[in-house]
């Protein structure tokens, strides 16, 4: 007599859990409805906690932070109809950032689909051109195949978005399938050895190589054959906002800032002296090529996953195309000790002493708000390396990336693809997560808190260690700096005020309100002392904006480099 299979007994969203399962997820993060409550109430069974956030959109935000911290896609669910349309900023920043996340939405039934129902869309269009992977599981046997798929194209080659639509009936139909998404990826290894060789060829005739470093460089493992490489070819190197904590504390005399949005940093002098630039990890979409790349007179090697996009200005005459970590270790043994060139190690202590000399000297203009740099002093004091920085989108952002150092992989993590407000707290939040004994601060300004200040009563429910800072100026200050650049003045920017610590009381947490740069070092000394989230509202003198955008004198059209 033969047994009865072990799937058959199972449901579509049954076998759904336990590939999640087996993937090895332990949060999923969303909001139900009636066309996905079967997946919710087959959550229930499982060792997966399920999040109940108050936005989809943040569901996704949440998802794709604590995708960027484990290296594991993040897991997103919500109904269908607007409740899946909510997903797209999450998932096109997640694609864009190279954070893996996989989503999940509710459909109508099979049968409804052409019909012009209740909630019916046409999703897996929807998300084809912001996500790696975008399909229907239109019948039960395909489900593990699904799956599997997602997570293999969220996770592997360079990182991103998955969306899987799971029709009402699907869910509900018996299953019987093996589960499959417990099969790892194969490594591509080490790129072919003849391109090292072409590469280490180059650089060892170079008279003033540069190191680019990309959103993957801040990968640990990336991060740590970075290092080896810097240590044993003494070359200088700088990073864009989303590279944060890839160079280590042992190797900043060789590090010469990040590059991003404005082309006047001493990192886009040292590109533009340069005669070879080695990318790291690197995607156009962090920094424009036509930006660091004026006249397109240096060679690039370019070291990736992927093949490289080409861009006009962006195409390298080496590519090094494998597994990062052992293809820069193999780099740099074959290159070996390089000739520092005197040039450039001018700019590197240029520098150096500009970045101090700006922290040392700076002093608000307003008697009840505080310059950004200010609190970046006090920052310096507090994000020691255990703490984790979760930065939302403004010019706050680009005060702490070209000021805040930091020397840990993927301490800081920073958008600057899409460049999508409302992302500081749902990071936090999966930070938190991840490192639940670790403190987690994260910065928005008053603007792009708003966005997703509804996930504070989210990071209260989970007990979150986390310290939230709000920046304020009643407006969206960086739309407004490139208004009064282009135009002279602002339009379309300002709003009114809010109480933050009041709103932060309301949801539970502590909330601290400051007018002075004491004030923030005090408010943020008692916040680490703190259980639970805490909101700290500064009020920030933004007069010094201008210099954010002012060139750098040095900084020429015509490249040394022939």
């Amino acid at each position: 007599m033969t047994k009865p299979s072990d799937h058959a007994a199972q449901c579509g969203a049954e076998l759904i859990v336990k590939n999640l399962v087996a993937h090895g997820v332990t949060h999923v993060f969303g909001i139900p409805g009636a066309k996905v409550d079967r997946l919710f109430d087959a959550l229930v069974d499982s060792p997966i906690e399920t999040v109940v956030t108050r936005h989809e959109q943040n569901a996704a935000f949440i998802a794709g932070g604590l995708g960027r911290l484990t290296g594991k896609a993040g897991v997103a669910i919500a109904t269908s109809g607007p409740g899946a349309s909510n997903f797209v900023t999450g998932l096109a920043t997640a694609n864009s950032e190279g954070d893996p996340v996989l989503a999940i939405g509710g459909a109508v039934k099979l049968a409804d689909r052409l019909k012009l129902t209740h909630q019916t869309m046409d999703t897996v269009s929807l998300f084809k051109p912001i996500t790696k992977y975008s399909v229907e599981i239109t019948n039960p046997l395909a489900i593990s195949e699904v799956m599997a798929n997602a997570f293999r194209f969220a996770e592997s080659g360079r990182p991103g978005a998955s969306f899987v639509s799971t029709p009402m009936d699907v869910l509900s139909m018996p299953a019987d399938a093996p589960v499959l998404a417990d099969r790892a990826v194969p490594k591509s290894g080490t790129a072919a050895a003849e391109a090292i060789a072409e590469a280490a060829k180059l650089l060892k005739n170079a008279r003033r190589p540069v190191v680019l470093l990309g959103l993957l460089a801040s990968r640990p493992d990336v991060a740590e054959a970075v290092r080896a490489f810097v240590a044993t070819t003494g070359v200088p190197v700088v990073g864009t906002y989303q590279a944060a904590g890839a160079v280590s504390h042992e190797l900043v005399d060789r590090f010469g800032g990040r590059v991003g949005l404005f082309r006047n940093q001493h990192g886009d002098q040292l590109l533009h002296e340069a005669d070879v630039v080695v990318t790291v990890g690197y995607n156009p979409v962090e920094y424009d090529p036509w930006l660091w790349n004026v006249n397109d007179a240096r060679k690039i090697i370019n070291i990736d996953i992927v093949a490289a996009e080409l861009d006009n200005a962006f195409v390298p005459v080496v590519e090094l195309v494998g597994e990062i970590p052992p293809t820069v270790k193999a780099l740099a043994k074959e290159a070996g000790k390089l000739a520092r060139a005197p040039e450039l190690e001018a700019i590197l202590e240029g520098y150096k002493a500009a970045r101090s000399g700006a922290l040392r000297d700076a002093r608000s203009t307003s008697n009840t708000a505080v310059h950004p740099l200010q609190i970046v002093r006090e920052l310096e004091q507090i994000v020691t390396p255990d703490v984790t920085l979760c930065l939302d989108m403004g010019t706050f952002h680009i005060w702490l990336a070209r000021y805040l150092l930091s020397f840990r992989a993927r301490q800081v993590l920073i958008s600057n693809g899409q460049q999508t407000m409302g992302v500081g707290l749902p990071w936090g939040i999966a930070a938190s997560l991840v490192n639940p004994a670790q403190k987690v601060i994260s910065i928005s300004g008053d603007g792009g808190f708003m966005m997703s200040s509804m996930e504070l009563e989210t990071a209260v429910r989970l007990k979150c260690n986390l310290i939230h800072m709000v920046w304020i100026d009643q407006a969206y200050n960086m739309v407004e700096m490139q208004e009064k650049k282009k135009y002279g003045r602002g339009s379309g920017v300002d709003f009114g005020p809010i109480d933050f610590a009041m709103y932060a009381e309301a949801c539970g947490a502590k909330g601290i309100t400051v007018t002075s740069a004491d004030g923030v070092g005090k408010a943020l000394k008692a916040a680490m002392d703190i259980e639970g989230p805490v909101v700290i509202a500064v009020p920030v003198d933004y007069s010094q904006n201008h210099l954010l955008m002012k060139p750098l004198a040095q900084l020429g059209e015509t490249s040394a480099a022939a």
